[in-house]
């Protein structure tokens, strides 16, 4: 079992380059998984991405297309690109001010449950959060982050969905740090109705250091999935 998880920044990066590189690492991983059956010494991969993308709506293979409220025309006008892929979850948005993490694991090499994946993905954002004062939660049945939950002022500020085969993960979650809100309105997020997204930067009035953010949620995914970062 190979702990060391490899951590790359991407820095601002196209959304389809970044996809099209978290195949290549997903189908070595599966390659390596493949060769293990004759040579059992064989370590498997995990690497964890950040990126942040330009402006994007992406929608899940279980999404439904009414839930993207521009058209092709209008996603032009405001910069923005749309793609169909193959995580769970409906739509979402990426764009500037979104911390991106793409966590790419073996889960063989941790666990081997995809609900305890996700829960602690979301136990790295919800520790993450409350080092800034942040009281989060999950929500039943809505995979994510969220605050004020139960109120009418339920609101989202981490969105999370995966793909995930031979115990190999991909995609994984976008906490909006200093996102531009406004381009949530082009969509019903995840398709949830009367449900408002936030902004840790709206939250506490002030602009938020990514790169600090960055550093936290690292350190609690280590700590929760007994990883080391390389």
């Amino acid at each position: 079992m190979n702990k060391k998880v490899k951590l790359q920044d991407l820095g601002q990066k196209d959304y389809k380059e970044t996809w099209d590189y978290q195949e290549t690492l997903f189908a070595d991983i599966v390659s390596q998984k493949i060769q293990q059956r004759t040579n059992p010494d064989l370590q498997t991969d995990n690497h964890f991405l950040y990126v942040e993308h330009p402006h994007v709506y992406t929608l899940g293979k279980s999404g439904d297309m009414s839930n993207l409220l521009l058209s092709e025309k209008q996603l032009e006008a405001k910069g923005a690109t749309f793609y169909k892929i193959n995580r769970g979850g409906d739509i979402t948005y990426h764009g500037p001010g979104q911390i991106v993490g793409y966590p790419i694991l073996d889960l063989e090499n941790f666990f081997t449950d995809i609900h305890k994946y996700l829960r602690l993905l979301e136990e790295s954002i919800i520790l993450t959060l409350a080092e800034y004062g942040i009281a989060s939660e999950r929500s039943d049945g809505e995979t994510g982050v969220w605050l004020g939950v139960g109120t009418p002022f339920a609101r989202k500020i981490c969105a999370m969905g995966v793909r995930a085969s031979r115990w190999v993960t991909m995609h994984g979650f976008a906490l909006n740090v200093n996102a531009d809100l406004g381009y949530f309105d082009n969509i019903i997020p995840c398709g949830i109705k009367g449900k408002a997204v936030t902004s840790l930067h709206v939250e506490l009035g002030r602009a938020v250091d990514e790169q600090e953010v960055k550093g936290k949620i690292i350190k609690h995914f280590t700590e929760l999935f007994e990883a080391e970062m390389v």
